[in-house]
């Protein structure tokens, strides 16, 4: 906000670019984008670097058809693990932090940031 303040002739046409991109841009002209979007602290529905952090990692010999599959198999942990997750004992709200002990609230949001960087 204070960036939008003191400079809204900089700030203004990035935050034009994030509103034109649809699902139907280019993922390297949404992936540009967004990571000039980050850079200039304004937020995006993707994170460019856990997207490269993953584009990183992939070894040379797997198909698209693996990392599917990989994904898929993320998804079914966490979601396997959400039962057991709601049973822990640190997963009771608290008052004072406004939040949960374990972060548990945050799952939300990682979940979506990482499937949007897988897909």
């Amino acid at each position: 906000q204070v960036f939008s303040h003191h400079c809204p002739f900089l700030m203004g046409p990035i935050e034009c670019l994030t509103d034109v991109v649809t699902p139907d841009t280019d993922i390297q002209v949404t992936l540009s984008i967004f990571e000039l979007a980050s850079a200039a602290g304004i937020p995006c529905e993707v994170d460019p670097a856990l997207v490269n952090v993953l584009a990183g990692g992939k070894t040379d010999g797997s198909s698209p058809e693996e990392d599917y599959k990989v994904a898929c198999l993320l998804l079914v942990f966490v979601a396997v693990s959400l039962p057991l997750l709601a049973s822990d004992p640190a997963s009771v709200y608290n008052t004072e932090m406004d939040g949960y002990n374990n972060n548990i609230h945050c799952l939300a949001k990682a979940i979506i940031h990482v499937s949007a960087a897988l897909f």
